[in-house]
C-alpha cells in the first residue's frame, strides 16, 4: 500500500503549492545509531542537515513525525490549529531536500479522532503493511490511540487494521511524555521518549505481543544517548525511523 492518488493530481497539486510557497521553511538535523553502543551520533551514516522545501505557511513544526516505508523517507506535520489535517513531504535524493507532496498525497486527514485523544504531539511508522499514526490520551499519555491508513478512503481511520488503544508500561518516573517518537524496524514496534529536562538522554520500549502493550526495555537498550549534535539544535521535539538499514533520529530548528 502506498500513499498514492492519481499521478496527475499529485504532480499538479504539488507543483502548484511548491510554486506559491517559500522554497525552504526549516532544516532537519539527522543522526543514527552506532552499532554496538548505546548512542546516536550526529551525522553517523547520515546527511547531517537537510532542508524542507515548499512547506505551507500554516505548517505547525511543533507537531511533526517521520517514517520510512521501504522506498521513501517521509515527513509529516499538522496544519496549524487543526486536529485532523496534516501535510506530507517526501525526500527527493536529487535535490537533497524533503519536498511537500513529493511522491505523496500532499494533504491527509484523520477520521474519528476520539475526544480523549490529544493532537498536541503525534508519531507515525510503517510496518511493511500499514501506515500507522499514534496520538496520546489527554488524561494518560502512556495510552496511545492508533490509526491506520485506509487506501479506500485515503484517510487515517481510528482502529483501521489496528488495535485501537495501546498501553506503554514500565517507563521511568522522569519520562518526558511530551517528547516521544515511534518506529518499526522490520521486527519490532518501538517507542521512545526523552528523559525529563535532558537534551541528550532518552528511553526505549518495544511492543510485547504476548502482553499486547509496549514495555520499557523489552528487546531494547533501555537508555540511549545523543552525541555530537550541535548546541543550537532544538530537542523540544524529535522524530525517529528505521530505513531497513539504520535507526535514525531527527530534530528540526
Amino acid at each position: 500500500m502506498k500513499h498514492r492518488i492519481s499521478a496527475f493530481f499529485i504532480a499538479a497539486g504539488a507543483a502548484l503549492m511548491l510554486f506559491s510557497l517559500p522554497a525552504f521553511a526549516v532544516d532537519l538535523h539527522q543522526g543514527a545509531y552506532v552499532s554496538g553502543t548505546d548512542t546516536y551520533a550526529y551525522g553517523h551514516n547520515s546527511i547531517p542537515s537537510m532542508p524542507v522545501a515548499g512547506a505551507p505557511q500554516d505548517t505547525d513544526w511543533n507537531r511533526w513525525a517521520m517514517l520510512h516505508d521501504g522506498s521513501v523517507y517521509r515527513l509529516y506535520a499538522f496544519r496549524s490549529g487543526s486536529r485532523d489535517t496534516f501535510y506530507q513531504f517526501g525526500f527527493n535524493a536529487q535535490t537533497g531536500a524533503y519536498e511537500f507532496g513529493y511522491q505523496s498525497i500532499p494533504v491527509l486527514q484523520i477520521t474519528s479522532v476520539p475526544k480523549s485523544a490529544s493532537t498536541n504531539t503525534f508519531s507515525m511508522l510503517h510496518d511493511g503493511d500499514t501506515y500507522r499514526l499514534y496520538l496520546q490520551d489527554k488524561a494518560d499519555p502512556s495510552l496511545l490511540h492508533q490509526f491506520g491508513f485506509n487506501p479506500g478512503s485515503a484517510t487515517y481511520e481510528y482502529g483501521h487494521n489496528s488495535i485501537a488503544a495501546l498501553r506503554v508500561t514500565g517507563m521511568p518516573a522522569d519520562t518526558d511524555w511530551n517528547r516521544w517518537a515511534m518506529l518499526h524496524d522490520g521486527t519490532d514496534y518501538r517507542f521512545y521518549a526523552f528523559k525529563r529536562d535532558s537534551r541528550s538522554q532518552f528511553y526505549q520500549a518495544a511492543y510485547n505481543t504476548s502482553q499486547q502493550q509496549y514495555v520499557f526495555g523489552y528487546q531494547s537498550i533501555p537508555k540511549l544517548t545523543l552525541t555530537g549534535f550541535p548546541q543550537g539544535v532544538s530537542t523540544g521535539s524529535f522524530a525517529m525511523l528505521h530505513d531497513r538499514g539504520d535507526y535514525r533520529v531527527y530534530f528540526n530548528d
